[in-house]
């Protein structure tokens, strides 16, 4: 019997063994690669192979699933990743094919994690952080001490990071072995189609730690004991009975047709069928404008998209819009699709809903082609607790990989919390970030959650006021803050150009720091703020707005740390909630959206202002631009995956929409459409990024506001050589209005929200010529007069003589 997914063909196959090969002895279950093997706990051979075969359970001898940091299961793991590394370079080093563009060598093997540092600069960088050095300098020093361990237990936080190559399945010159943490498992076999799952067959040897391993020796002809595509399971005697787990290591797991558990795939293919890159990384761009997107719901017809089709047909419109990196949700594998790929069950595995691991690598191989940086929604937060495909009670215990009891479940997400503080939760979660870095070329991280690790209390029920002790305090999770620490200085160590972002609502100080200088160290922090800003303003009357309160919204910052600005992501296209587009437009989307047909006043408010929040936002608010795909144009659905009825034990039924897709998709259609009002909508879009691209205006550090007109409702502001100038008035124009600027000379449109490609009503003559006056107004230098339409938004650059040059801003007089 044979079944496809994602384009493998996987054989449903009869034991592997012949008469003429090794049949299951000693030599074959225990002189495996030497790890830890100090002394020997386990039971006798005949009596682990019968609990399992019998599926019988033993609870008198549980173990428990806590590890110390000092007593770590790899005391003697260096050596064994130093035989598997020099192997690695060898084998790396004899490949002749010539089209990989960066060896492991070349990337990581020539570089080092730096020491740590003393973690005292944020003390000069924000002063009134002196008051809570306490709090600091013990992280720093819980910090310090944890490198330390590192150094002396794993030879550094480079060997520990590289677990992948010590657990799960490693392939040698002579065989496979498999080496699984199961401290609370009593024994445990090997079981797959390769061994027609017989659990008596491949039975596994135990170490000191709770570490289990079988090595498989090649088959007589030279062939591999496990083909690849094999589906592959680990089956233990825990605790809790007999249980059958995806390794947690494991690269790649299918859920087969009319299945519903997942099943764990050894994939191994063929050197010749393995996918090469053949592009280099972009390098790490000055301004960050990102397209988040997630693969399976990025077709314009209702079923789940690949790899593949997003390589060839969405890659190539993210880089026409004018983005520079792209960011994909949900790679992580996630047996509920409906969770947006939030609720892991396989942290090594790419989703095979999309195809296989070879296919992920082709499109992020594309986008690089492309000049894209690919950026991975990780997520380290939380996992799901399914006890059928993922980490959960995975050795039979509540707390092998997470905190036991209510510690462990976030009652919000329902969902397990990791136990930062353990030995193995660290080795798991460190290799983890590398391994996508390493084996898929990902250029950096969009850390999911980050507030949720960050406190005990998650950020539920809290309002951050800003007031210190809110951060620094007995309810700050000290272990979750070590632990991204750790991955940041890891992910910065190996990969220089890598750029991790962080979701952090609470606005953490020295967050977005280097952690040498006692920072968190995340290059950019997601201004969360700002899209609760726009749909706490979309729901009160135009004549409500505050520009002071927009202005101060998008502002609200701290100084020094970079962050990715939105108006609005994935998060508010989810059903239940609205786009913007939608707030603005509601219904009248579905039948007023033509060009040739007459608008509705809620459509012309719509457009008019979907442009101007859209470009205030990325105008003022961060060093760095995210939209999620499909809201450049207004997208006019919500996003609704897939879901049958959920009957709850109390007896309440959830209605599903009958397992439709038709909500699951990305209608680029609409945008593309030149009859459709949702073109303009995307055009626009499409030259904010060129605009930006060209003028570098986000990561500028000259930035004046000039202008902030309760009455007017107008805001002018410089941002590099630029000058912006919004009307929010909803009826109100005004010719001849002064504004203030810093350079002297000749101005021109650069960029006219109410111009006709963009679905304005073309009210400026954009090939006009605006010169200054002397004399200082609104405390600048000099001004200007323009024409400033009601609902509009017009950015003016200077030039010099008939060119379109970039003048050089003075400084501030």
């Amino acid at each position: 019997m044979v079944y496809t997914m994602s384009g493998v063909r996987f054989a449903h196959l009869p034991s592997i063994k012949s008469s003429s090969l090794p049949t299951f002895n000693d030599d074959r279950r225990g002189n495996a690669v030497s790890f830890s093997l100090r002394k020997d706990t386990r039971s006798s051979a005949t009596t682990p192979s019968e609990k399992l075969g019998g599926h019988q359970s033993d609870s008198s001898s549980a173990v428990t699933g806590h590890v110390e940091p000092l007593e770590t299961v790899s005391q003697d793991t260096t050596q064994v990743l130093d035989d598997v590394h020099a192997q690695r370079i060898e084998t790396e080093g004899q490949d002749t094919s010539g089209s990989m563009s960066e060896s492991f060598v070349q990337e990581v093997g020539q570089r080092r994690i730096p020491p740590p540092g003393d973690g005292k600069k944020i003390y000069d960088i924000d002063p009134m952080l002196k008051s809570h050095n306490g709090h600091l300098d013990y992280r720093y020093g819980q910090y310090i001490k944890l490198r330390e361990q590192i150094d002396k237990n794993e030879g550094g936080l480079e060997a520990f990071s590289r677990g992948y190559e010590i657990f799960g399945f490693t392939r040698s010159a002579t065989g496979i072995t498999y080496r699984e943490w199961a401290p609370g498992a009593k024994a445990a076999s090997l079981i797959g189609d390769f061994n027609n799952w017989n659990s008596k067959v491949d039975v596994m040897s135990r170490n000191e730690f709770g570490v289990w391993e079988i090595f498989l020796p090649n088959n007589a002809d030279g062939s591999p004991a496990i083909p690849h595509g094999s589906r592959v399971k680990i089956r233990m005697d825990t605790p809790t009975g007999i249980k059958d787990s995806i390794p947690a290591w494991i690269k790649y797991s299918v859920q087969a047709p009319g299945e519903i558990p997942y099943n764990g795939v050894y994939y191994d293919p063929a050197e010749e069928e393995k996918y090469v890159f053949k592009h280099p990384r972009p390098r790490k761009p000055t301004s960050l404008r990102i397209y988040e997107s997630h693969v399976g719901m990025s077709s314009t017809e209702p079923m789940i998209n690949t790899y593949a089709n997003f390589r060839d047909d969405v890659l190539p419109r993210i880089k026409k819009l004018g983005y520079n990196a792209v960011q994909i949700m949900a790679i992580q594998e996630h047996s509920y699709y409906a969770s947006f790929g939030y609720h892991v069950t396989n942290f090594f595995a790419p989703s095979s809903r999309f195809g296989t691991p070879d296919d992920l690598k082709s499109l992020i191989d594309k986008a690089h082609e492309l000049g894209l940086v690919v950026l991975m929604d990780i997520v380290h937060s939380h996992a799901s607790k399914n006890t059928l495909d993922g980490l959960n009670m995975f050795d039979g215990t509540d707390g092998q990989y997470f905190h036991s009891g209510e510690r462990g479940y976030h009652w919000m997400w329902d969902s397990r919390l990791f136990n930062y503080g353990s030995w193995e939760v660290l080795r798991y979660l460190l290799s983890n970030a590398r391994w996508w870095l390493e084996e898929y070329k990902f250029d950096g991280f969009r850390f999911d959650g980050v507030t949720s690790m960050m406190y005990t209390h998650h950020g539920l029920q809290v309002e951050f006021t800003g007031n210190y002790s809110e951060y620094f305090g007995y309810s700050t999770d000290v272990d979750a803050v070590v632990y991204l620490m750790l991955v940041n200085d890891m992910i910065h160590g190996l990969y220089p150009e890598a750029i991790v972002v962080g979701e952090d609502v609470s606005g953490m100080p020295a967050f977005c720091i280097p952690v040498q200088d006692g920072g968190v160290g995340f290059d950019y922090r997601l201004h969360m703020a700002v899209a609760d800003k726009w749909i706490e303003l979309l729901k009160k009357r135009d004549e409500d707005w505050q520009v002071g309160d927009i202005v101060f919204t998008l502002t609200n910052r701290r100084w020094g740390e970079k962050c990715v600005v939105y108006a609005e992501s994935h998060d508010q296209a989810l059903v239940g909630d609205k786009t913007i587009a939608f707030w603005l437009m509601d219904k009248d989307m579905y039948d007023f959206m033509a060009v040739d047909g007459q608008a509705t006043p809620r459509v012309d408010r719509g457009i008019a202002l979907h442009k101007m929040i859209r470009l205030v936002t990325m105008g003022l608010g961060g060093e760095g631009y995210l939209n999620f795909m499909g809201n450049e144009f207004g997208h006019p659905e919500w996003i609704d995956f897939p879901r049958t009825d959920q009957h709850l034990p109390d007896g309440r039924v959830i209605p599903g929409n009958n397992a439709s897709y038709d909500k699951c998709r990305r209608r680029f259609d609409l945008g593309d459409a030149e009859y459709l009002r949702y073109h303009g909508l995307q055009e626009f879009d499409r030259a904010m990024q060129h605009l930006e691209e060209k003028y570098g205006f986000m990561t500028s550090e000259h930035l004046y506001i000039s202008r902030k007109d309760e009455g007017d409702r107008v805001i002018v502001f410089e941002r590099g050589s630029l000058v912006f100038v919004f009307n929010f008035h909803w009826t109100n124009s005004y010719s001849d209005y002064r504004i203030g600027c810093s350079v002297p000379g000749k101005y021109k449109i650069v960029l006219d929200s109410d111009g006709s490609l963009f679905g304005g009503f073309n009210r400026l003559d954009d090939s006009a010529e605006f010169f200054t006056s002397d004399g200082r107004y609104d405390d600048r230098p000099c001004s200007l007069m323009v024409y400033a339409p009601c609902r509009t938004a017009v950015v003016y650059a200077a030039v010099d003589g008939d060119e379109d040059s970039i003048s050089l801003v003075p400084e501030d007089v």
